[in-house]
């Protein structure tokens, strides 16, 4: 049986139970939604588990306020909320006839904009807490035992049962085995009649174009369907976690800066499964190289981060900086280099001058880190994730 491996959201979960009447636990399917409200509800007496995918447990809810009535004076928690959005108005009533905090915790493998009238029934009554796969703070505060920890998390990514499975080729089969039943399965029960095979297709697409500026007219070109069409398949994709929509940076400034966001696919594994990558010695001689090692680093940065809000800068004539994260009047650069030798370009010393940032960083799998300017450090991933400077309140 493997061991449970905290999470760090764990706390803040705790907290807005003795908060908010509804906790909303969203995260990609498979990433651990479930394993984490088990542990934190072990802890409640009376509690109730409620999985809406087994039919048993969905026929209990044929009259939502009789049975639930029934258990006001437990926490309850219903799993795959997305399969049962009409529920949502019955919790606002009962809530409303006895406003206690810490009455339901609800998990969903889609965005609050997917999961119907969540937002408009319980606004004010519920807390939306993200979680993710896992990233590489959590497993070093876990001491995760892996051989090599940062290449293997990087070639399986976060999720569970795909960092820890027996060999790499299992955790190949199944990231396979997940990308077919998110397409197959998770997609037609969220309404979108989308042929699965179009929406891998375009998945795949972006997975060779990973951290690039979107194009929505030439993948539409490619796959036979209108830019409008593409927006929202990819809108889909960001809704389900999958993917990551990065915004460009807008500045006061007099150059001419590019529009168009970055799309990433989040999980490293997922990105390396769509590409037929196996293992470290495939990734290495691919071509998604270098964007590979800027999507995994990236991902793990703005998930342990998450009080920073991340944007990319990008001028017309290739100034740029991967990351800027914002927080109130701090920024910071972050770019991202897959060398152990790594050398800045003069684009990237401009874009720092053009927005007058004093703290730039180079993430790199480097063995120690470095100071290679007065405001600019060459550091791997771990020091990043513990430097103190950037000002991450304890948990």
């Amino acid at each position: 049986m493997k061991s449970y491996l905290s999470r760090q959201i764990e706390n803040e979960i705790k907290e807005s139970l003795n908060n908010f009447p509804v906790v909303a636990i969203l995260g990609p399917r498979q990433c651990g939604k479930s394993t984490l409200a088990k542990k934190l509800i072990s802890d409640f007496t009376p509690k109730i588990y409620l999985d809406l995918e087994k039919p048993s447990d969905i026929q209990k809810l044929e009259d939502p306020e009789f049975f639930l009535g029934l258990h006001s004076g437990k926490l309850v928690c219903l799993d795959e909320i997305q399969l049962k959005p009409d529920i949502f108005p019955v919790l606002r009533a009962l809530i409303d006839e006895d406003r206690k905090n810490g009455r339901f915790l609800i998990l969903g493998s889609a965005s609050r904009d997917l999961i119907k009238q969540s937002s408009e029934s319980l606004a004010g009554r519920i807390c939306y807490i993200e979680l993710t796969p896992f990233f590489y703070k959590e497993l070093l505060e876990n001491n995760f035992q892996q051989a090599d920890l940062i290449t293997d998390f990087w070639n399986r990514g976060g999720f569970p049962d795909s960092l820890t499975a027996n060999s790499d080729k299992s955790s190949f089969v199944w990231r396979e085995n997940f990308i077919r039943t998110f397409l197959e399965r998770d997609i037609p029960q969220l309404g979108f009649h989308i042929p699965a095979r179009t929406l891998r297709r375009l998945w795949t697409m972006l997975a060779h174009n990973q951290g690039q500026l979107l194009n929505s007219s030439k993948l539409g070109e490619s796959l036979g369907v209108s830019h409008t069409t593409i927006r929202k398949y990819i809108d889909l994709l960001a809704q389900t976690f999958m993917v990551r929509i990065l915004e460009p940076y807008e500045a006061n400034i007099k150059k001419r800066l590019v529009k168009s966001p970055k799309v990433y696919i989040r999980d490293s594994g997922i990105l390396h499964a769509l590409l037929s990558i196996e293992t470290m010695e495939d990734l290495f001689g691919h071509p998604v190289f270098g964007s590979s090692w800027e999507g995994f680093a990236l991902e793990n940065i703005l998930s342990y981060y998450r009080q920073y809000s991340p944007y990319f800068y990008r001028t017309s004539s290739k100034t740029e900086i991967d990351l800027i994260l914002t927080k109130g009047a701090k920024r910071i650069a972050v770019e991202f280099k897959a060398s152990k030798s790594p050398s800045l370009s003069k684009g990237f010393y401009q874009a720092l001058k053009d927005l007058e940032i004093e703290e730039a960083w180079v993430i790199a799998p480097v063995e120690e880190s470095y100071q290679l300017r007065e405001n600019i450090k060459i550091s791997n991933l771990r020091d990043f994730l513990e430097c103190p400077g950037l000002g991450l309140p304890p948990r």
